[in-house]
């Protein structure tokens, strides 16, 4: 049993075959990501934080189980991350696809670049830092498209 769980959060820490064996597994991850979240937020904005907080939980243990069976830590094959992060920063954003594509390209940014304060969550232990600088490079960029949505609402001249 414990050896089935294991090979199952395995396969949830890569997204199974996107992980494993994909070119640039980072960028796969998170386009997989924004994709399965456009459909997703339309749920409902309550069900999409819902089911964020849960895949990060659950991205935790499954990063933290990989990284032990594989003697790695953050290993590039690990991609739950990435869609715990993408989702965090689609909470903030209006549901309009231009938005979806520059959380995108702004979320790699700052998960390739490791900027501060990205570069400090990386270096929690275990689990919670293969997951935390990916959740830190979601809120910057979530937080960067909210402000930039709300100015240019303010910009805008009715009629």
């Amino acid at each position: 049993m414990k050896k089935s769980i294991h090979s199952i959060l395995s396969t949830i820490a890569t997204l199974g075959p996107i992980g494993n064996s994909m070119p640039a597994p980072g960028t796969a991850g998170s386009l997989v990501a924004v994709l399965c979240g456009y459909f997703l937020i339309s749920l409902g904005w309550l069900q999409f934080l819902i089911i964020t907080i849960a895949i990060t939980i659950i991205g935790v243990f499954a990063a933290n189980i990989y990284s032990t069976l594989t003697n790695t830590h953050d290993s590039g094959k690990i991609i739950i991350d990435e869609v715990a992060g993408q989702w965090v920063c689609l909470l903030f954003i209006p549901y309009e696809i231009s938005y979806f594509i520059a959380a995108f390209f702004l979320f790699r940014l700052f998960d390739i670049t490791k900027c501060w304060p990205v570069n400090k969550a990386e270096k929690l232990p275990d689990g919670v830092g293969v997951m935390a600088d990916d959740i830190v490079a979601g809120l910057i960029t979530g937080i960067i498209l909210f402000v930039v949505n709300h100015y240019i609402v303010i910009l805008k001249i009715p009629g």
